[in-house]
């Protein structure tokens, strides 16, 4: 969410870790920040994706053009939504996307050459749509079975609010949203597509890689950065108030003892 190439050099360092999200929708991440971030999340061979504001033909393209291996569409409301997105991800004769970026190939591989990645990446770069309204949750299975869609996201939050039922507490969903992730989730991988979701926490991430879903996000920059430096804070408070104690009671003893 925050730019910065060593920021996302910092984060694509962590061991283990397969891909992250550059997110240009609720993120504070610029156009040319955006192409700083992959460029940096790509050179320590982690996986770029973007999520884009929406799912609008440059900005598809943008992204792409930057070297993402993935992008991510937020909000898909209905099949030819989902179709757009298809069309605006892939070369001709598969899609509408223009060849032309000096920038692409290199998030790959610096070997491949421009005519290779036109060749490639139509099947190389992956197309994940998020799941996220009551009208795309009423057409599931419609959505899931549209050629060239690779992974379903559910986003829980957004999602909980489109249906009636907000997130107020991420450890304990309504049943009804719990029953909407389900289907979404079943009907995903029906179609022979990978499931996802946005999740808050490891925790959560592997409690819902243990139900099925292939690919789960753990959490992001700006809650770890307020998680660590208010833990440590906190742990520096409380050896200060303790410090603080101690000074009193042995200010009392001296006193009670003369």
């Amino acid at each position: 969410m925050l730019p910065g190439s060593n920021l996302s050099r910092t984060i694509a360092r962590t061991p283990n870790i397969d891909w992250i999200c550059v997110d240009t929708e609720h993120g504070n991440i610029s156009d040319d920040s955006m192409h700083e971030c992959v460029a940096a999340i790509a050179a320590c061979g982690v996986s770029p994706v973007v999520r884009v504001p929406e799912g609008q033909h440059w900005m598809v393209k943008r992204a792409l053009d930057a070297g993402a291996h993935g992008i991510m569409v937020p909000l898909i409301q209905t099949v030819e939504d989902a179709k757009n997105v298809v069309k605006y991800s892939k070369f001709p004769p598969s899609g509408t996307r223009g060849l032309g970026s000096p920038f692409s190939m290199e998030k790959f591989s610096p070997t491949i050459s421009q005519v290779q990645y036109f060749q490639e990446a139509n099947d190389g770069t992956v197309v994940i749509l998020q799941i996220e309204t009551k009208s795309a949750l009423d057409s599931i299975k419609d959505i899931a079975a549209v050629p060239g869609i690779d992974v379903l996201l559910v986003g829980p939050h957004d999602l909980g609010n489109s249906i009636g039922h907000p997130v107020l507490n991420p450890a304990q969903l309504d049943p009804e949203l719990r029953e909407a992730i389900e289907t979404i989730h079943q009907a995903t991988q029906a179609a022979g597509k990978y499931s996802a979701i946005y999740t808050g926490s490891g925790d959560q991430a592997r409690g819902y890689a243990d139900q099925g879903f292939n690919m789960v996000n753990v959490m992001n920059d700006v809650v770890a950065l307020k998680q660590s430096f208010g833990g440590e804070f906190e742990k520096a408070r409380g050896s200060y108030l303790h410090a603080g104690m101690q000074g009193i009671k042995t200010g009392v003893e001296k006193m009670t003892s003369s």
